[in-house]
């Protein structure tokens, strides 16, 4: 008997485009037309997966709305879910510390989850949680147009970078996604049982305080350069 294909959802298509969300009151939206409060408040009461009958708060993101630097977790824990916001728990104050080391501060990037709902138990995340949660989350990056995004973990690496590649393989250099930056690295709770990896994220988020020192925010030439 053969398996059944799962089919995986990604941030773009093969061409590089990013689908768009119908948007009340917007047509063909362009990056950082539609705000952040209206995406959130076109997600309010969700229930395009089960995942909605079990939450008690949906974990929209919080941060800069301006951030040149997004980063986008796994999904929500317990924590997350009683507070309505990302990396709240233990996660949140490893992510803290390791930002600051960097040359980062939270004040300054922008945080989501691939999912928005907490996964009964801290499972991984379905394909059709991450398809349901998908627009939202494009529409987001979207509304942010960040110029580097850190993927924490293999479900938002393989999401934003289209791979069925591990995080392993792929952190410890720069990628490019279209418009994006990317730095995949650990998820933050992954050093609570590999404490050396601690160091790796630091190293991978140096490389986007790196770049964006060499790339200062008015560099035109920022958008045309491509990193492997």
């Amino acid at each position: 008997m053969s398996r059944r294909r799962v089919e995986r959802t990604y941030l773009m298509d093969e061409d590089g485009a990013m689908a768009q969300m119908q948007m009340d009151g917007h047509t063909n939206q362009q990056p950082r037309e539609v705000a952040l409060d209206d995406i959130a408040a076109a997600m309010a009461g969700c229930r395009l997966c089960t995942l909605g009958d079990t939450r008690t708060n949906i974990v929209f993101g919080s941060g800069n709305a301006h951030a040149r630097v997004m980063l986008i977790g796994e999904a929500p824990g317990r924590n997350e879910d009683e507070t309505g916001s990302p990396f709240v728990g233990a996660a949140g104050s490893k992510l803290d510390g390791f930002l600051e080391r960097a040359g980062l501060s939270r004040d300054g990037v922008y945080i989501a989850n691939v999912l928005k709902c907490r996964p009964p138990s801290n499972r991984d995340p379905k394909p059709q949680e991450i398809t349901a949660c998908a627009p939202y989350l494009r529409e987001q990056i979207r509304s942010i147009w960040p110029d580097a995004i850190v993927c924490l973990g293999n479900f938002a690496s393989q999401f934003v970078l289209r791979t069925g590649k591990g995080v392993t393989a792929l952190r410890g250099r720069l990628h490019q996604a279209g418009h994006f930056v990317v730095a995949p690295t650990y998820h933050p709770s992954a050093t609570i049982y590999h404490p050396d990896w601690a160091d790796l994220i630091v190293e991978d988020l140096g490389l986007v305080r790196a770049w964006l020192d060499e790339h200062p925010q008015d560099d035109k030439s920022m958008r045309k350069e491509g990193l492997s």
